[in-house]
């Protein structure tokens, strides 16, 4: 935990109700941020909010309206953790359905458009932002079965960097975390529309995936260096997991 508490910082995390999400609120808040925690799930982000000492916002990313209504909410930011994402499916690209591919590519990427178009006036106004986009070692390769979310993914990783140099000369720093597997509660679920057999059948045999918590310090790690440093990317495994398709199960 810093020694620097922050009190008069705020930090807004979008897809905070479970996972990821609510792993890097409850770090944050431990760094001494004010968290907003956003998303659509009201009961779980009051419920957080109310844990860490934060506050409860309804939102949804691929809607503009209710992500204007977040950015109400938040005058300054120091802190915006693009978090919302998820896949669907690990279907060929012969058979996917377009309509899976549009959800991921809306809640991956346009997602991360609205909210970060509607709080850039709040983190300009904070004299020293961060923004962290949630991407994929999925963002750096490709998949048989994975050509959706990659897609998204690949997507992500570039709208990250163009935004580096578009705001270059501002007082904000642009960072991605790019986890491989994570075994959270409800990616994999997620993923295979509830079917819990198939949803651990991803991590069996693996020894010690990463968690949401490995992956809340890594973004907690870069919300706090000096306000000269930004880190452009940190790519984090666990290590039976070499690559996408290298993985050593026992």
């Amino acid at each position: 935990m810093s020694t620097d508490p922050r009190p008069d910082r705020t930090a807004v995390v979008t897809g905070a109700s479970s996972g990821i999400g609510a792993a890097t609120a409850r770090a944050l808040a431990a760094e001494g941020f004010h968290v907003v925690c956003a998303a659509r799930r009201t009961d779980r982000v009051a419920a957080l909010a109310d844990e860490i000492g934060g506050t409860a916002v309804t939102c949804d990313v691929t809607d503009r309206g209710s992500v204007g209504a977040l950015a109400d909410a938040v005058a300054t930011c120091h802190v915006l953790v693009n978090n919302a994402g998820g896949a669907i499916g690990l279907d060929p690209v012969e058979s996917a359905d377009p309509d899976h591919w549009r959800q991921m590519y809306d809640v991956n990427v346009i997602g991360v458009l609205h909210v970060t178009q509607a709080l850039l006036p709040a983190l300009r106004a904070s004299g020293d932002g961060v923004v962290v986009n949630v991407g994929s070692t999925a963002g750096r390769g490709a998949y048989e079965g994975g050509g959706g979310y990659t897609a998204a993914k690949h997507a992500l990783r570039v709208v990250t960097e163009t935004l580096r140099l578009e705001l270059n000369g501002e007082p904000i720093r642009i960072s991605e975390v790019a986890p491989g597997m994570v075994h959270t509660e409800e990616f994999s679920l997620k993923r295979f529309g509830g079917d819990r057999d198939r949803a651990e059948a991803v991590y069996a045999g693996v020894d010690q995936p990463l968690l949401a918590e490995d992956v809340a310090d890594a973004i907690a790690w870069i919300a706090t260096r000096p306000s000269h440093v930004d880190v452009d990317e940190l790519v984090i495994r666990p290590r039976a997991q070499a690559a996408a398709h290298k993985v050593h199960r026992s």
